[in-house]
């Protein structure tokens, strides 16, 4: 099992997929990069970043009804003082959906204009959907393609389920490439590694979940103690300066996870943890802040 420090998962598949990515790029008009709203920074890919250079781009925060709030709107500024597009949609109900049209259709404005003028009024506008594992890409594609008989984007709760490039036709004359997610090679920073861990963007299998689990309690009781709290009916402040593994052992107590011996289960609390933060049952929680 892999401590978080020395996270490391660059799967053949995605080495290839990267060069494909390269190729494909001269068929679209633009590219959407999704990042976890989350963590912006750390599922921002900087390879794709290289690959896509010229090409028109622009960032989707997705699963911002997970994210803080707040902390998105902030995020979304940031992009902009960096010259950069962003936005903000939850995939899975829909919200924010027809930002990513107008969006794309302003961001390409005189590139649909030049076709008018040639007569190639309602040619399709190809829209790259790039991003790392997890973070929502085949859920957004399922809420923008239209019609029966067109497919579906194969979407799982687990990192690194799409493994080829496919077209997909979207509502309002739009067509989306969908590509296979794809990490870095290696994480120059471990913090990334840790934070692609939390979010489940790196498979678990890989993993000590106890210690994964420890790590995330610290941050969350460092950014967010009032939500640890209230979901596990504890009582630990900041200042208390209680380590993981501690607080796991709370939280391991309180909710009864106990083997033989009146010992806790702490294999059953960590994994308890890192599900309910991942399904936001503690709330809509920003782990990376604009600094």
């Amino acid at each position: 099992m892999a401590d978080i420090q020395s996270i490391q998962w660059f799967p053949g598949h995605m080495a290839k997929t990267r060069r494909k990515i390269t190729e494909d790029l001269k068929l679209v008009d633009i590219v959407a990069e999704i990042v976890d709203a989350r963590i912006p920074r750390s599922s921002a890919n900087p390879v794709l970043r290289d690959i896509v250079k010229s090409k028109p781009k622009f960032v989707i925060l997705n699963k911002s009804d997970m994210a803080d709030p707040e902390e998105t709107a902030k995020w979304t500024e940031y992009y902009k003082k960096q010259g950069e597009t962003a936005i903000t949609i939850d995939s899975k109900n829909g919200k924010g959906i027809p930002k990513f049209y107008s969006t794309i259709r302003e961001m390409l404005k005189e590139r649909i204009a030049a076709f008018e003028r040639k007569g190639m009024t309602g040619r399709p506008i190809h829209v790259m959907i790039l991003g790392i594992p997890n973070v929502g890409k085949s859920s957004l594609i399922n809420r923008l393609i239209m019609g029966k008989g067109t497919g579906k984007a194969e979407v799982q709760d687990r990192p690194g389920i799409t493994r080829q490039n496919k077209w997909f036709r979207a509502q309002k004359g739009f067509e989306l490439l969908d590509t296979p997610g794809v990490l870095w090679p290696k994480f120059e920073d471990p913090k990334v590694g840790e934070m692609l861990a939390y979010t489940g963007a790196v498979k678990d299998e890989i993993l000590d979940l106890h210690t994964l689990s420890c790590g995330l309690l610290e941050l969350l009781m460092r950014l967010y103690p009032d939500a640890v709290n209230t979901r596990y009916k504890t009582e630990i402040h900041p200042q208390d300066g209680l380590q993981g593994h501690e607080i796991l052992e709370q939280i391991g107590r309180k909710r009864g996870m106990l083997i033989s011996g009146g010992e806790i289960d702490l294999e059953r609390a960590a994994i308890n943890v890192l599900d309910e933060f991942r399904s936001c049952k503690l709330g809509r929680i920003t782990l990376e802040k604009v600094t």
